[in-house]
């Protein structure tokens, strides 16, 4: 069996109970994270990315548990999530896409107060030693650079 180490993520999991006493990220994002704001559904960079690209989906209803979204809500949510996903295509062309959702602080969640879907794109070799021996992530893009060519496929998906 083979054991994934990501501990830069440790920063973002110890935040988690100081993070949810502020506003939320997702109805409340910061300007430098926003992806789309719209009617139903918010899309966010994520601030502690697995890798270029790792973006967030939330719906518009502040809440944290999937059984308490309606079905329209849940079908807004995931449409939101098929736009994020072939921008991420448009934009990265990843060989996959990680898409999950993490309901509750045990299931690995730093974001407990409102439901979100991750959205991490893959590339086979994407793994190295620099986390396991060094502590250190290597992320290429800037989060601005990311933000800003998502937004552009986003717009392009959205409108196509």
């Amino acid at each position: 069996m083979k054991k994934i180490f990501a501990p830069w993520r440790m920063e973002y999991i110890s935040k988690e109970t100081e993070s949810n006493k502020g506003k939320c990220i997702f109805c409340f994002p910061e300007k430098e994270y926003l992806v789309y704001k719209g009617r139903d559904f918010t899309i966010v960079m994520n601030k502690y990315p697995y890798t270029n690209g790792h973006i967030m989906v939330s719906p518009k209803r502040h809440g944290k548990n999937l059984d308490e979204l309606t079905q329209g809500e849940i079908t807004k949510l995931f449409t939101g999530v098929q736009f994020a996903y072939k921008a991420l295509k448009k934009t990265y062309k990843p060989q996959g896409i990680n898409i999950g959702i993490n309901s509750g602080k045990c299931s690995g969640a730093g974001i407990t107060n409102h439901l979100h879907v991750h959205l991490v794109p893959r590339w086979e070799g994407d793994t190295n030693f620099m986390p396991v021996l060094s502590d250190t992530k290597i992320i290429s893009e800037h989060i601005e650079q990311s933000r800003e060519r998502i937004k552009k496929a986003l717009k392009e998906v959205m409108n196509g």
